[in-house]
């Protein structure tokens, strides 16, 4: 069946060098199809006929454009509690840890890389809240590329299949539910633990404070292997001395890298 657009291989190489450019994500041959269809969207909405129609008006539109055309590209695939390993390791092995080593400062700052629709900061916020006495100062910095997802992250409201899973109690302790059960909202008392912020991270980062731990999962897949490099060294210099850094499980360091020791099931720890 012919397709409703032609996609050339010139303006396949134009688009993937632009993301490229913009975001380091590396998009093969085999993600031909998924940009073809998420791009068709745009086009579709624009009311234009073609692909090369919709670069022409990528480029004269860039301010207002661009923005949509990454937007269309990122995948954002989450849930609560994704990886679950990760949070049991949060709570059983960090949080403690924390306890002693930041007595003094009574303060801990998270940062969710790739927060895509929020699932993943409001998981941290939901294991880290009452593990701290109340007059510690915990606050989750969430950031992603895409201002799509970041505006339903913030708005932190969810249908009911999303939170399948999650355990009946923190349900009851953290959500509100709908009158017809349909959606359910994260609790104002969560929510503000939280700061949701666009941010390029292959651009300038404009976080002055360090971390204490660094989820950044499932984003460097999309990267190349240089990319990956330069970003594990800034997050080793946004990390306090033995901070950890959190990788989605398909994810890995190189043997080389030397600013982290590898703790298993994609968890590190800064050296």
């Amino acid at each position: 069946m012919a397709k409703e657009f032609l996609l050339t291989a010139d303006e396949f190489t134009q688009i993937t060098d632009m993301v490229y450019h913009a975001c380091g994500i590396v998009l093969g041959e085999h993600k031909k199809e998924m940009v073809y269809s998420r791009l068709a969207r745009r086009i579709r909405a624009l009311k234009l006929k073609s692909f090369s129609q919709y670069l022409a008006y990528l480029e004269t539109h860039k301010e207002q454009e661009f923005s949509h055309f990454i937007n269309s590209i990122t995948t954002n695939l989450t849930s609560f509690f994704r990886e679950p390993y990760h949070f049991d390791s949060l709570k059983n092995d960090i949080i403690p840890e924390l306890l002693k080593t930041n007595s003094k400062s009574r303060r801990v700052r998270v940062w969710s890389a790739g927060c895509s629709t929020g699932e993943e900061p409001y998981s941290i916020a939901m294991t880290l809240h009452s593990r701290f006495p109340s007059n510690w100062d915990v606050k989750i910095l969430a950031t992603d590329l895409d201002s799509n997802v970041l505006e339903k992250a913030s708005a932190g409201e969810y249908s009911a299949s999303s939170v399948t899973g999650i355990d009946d109690e923190l349900i009851k302790r953290w959500f509100l539910r709908s009158k017809n059960q349909e959606t359910f909202k994260i609790k104002p008392e969560l929510r503000k633990m939280i700061s949701f912020k666009r941010l390029n991270l292959l651009q300038q980062w404009p976080m002055n404070g360090l971390f204490d731990v660094i989820f950044c999962r499932n984003v460097v897949i999309y990267f190349d292997k240089q990319t990956k490099e330069t970003l594990f060294e800034r997050y080793a210099d946004m990390l306090h001395s033995h901070g950890h850094l959190f990788l989605g499980h398909s994810e890995s360091m190189s043997k080389h890298q030397t600013c982290f020791t590898a703790l298993g099931q994609t968890m590190y720890r800064k050296r």
